[in-house]
């Protein structure tokens, strides 16, 4: 599921999730429920995610995790 793909290309980046939150413009709460897979994720929130995080969308959110 992308939740993982989330944390695990965050921790390879070396980057907290306070860091990677602020980068993309959301609360650490918010990160940290999409890495746990309680939030479904906006198109925004997606396509800064995989800009930071160096991503395609379709590699960190599969077609079916898609909201």
């Amino acid at each position: 599921m992308f939740k993982n793909q989330i944390r695990e290309r965050r921790q390879q980046l070396g980057l907290s999730q306070t860091k990677l939150a602020c980068m993309i413009g959301v609360a650490e709460s918010t990160l940290s429920d999409l890495e746990l897979g309680k939030r479904q994720s906006w198109p925004k929130i997606r396509r800064a995610l995989s800009r930071v995080l160096g991503l395609t969308e379709a590699e960190l959110f599969p077609p079916d995790d898609r909201s």
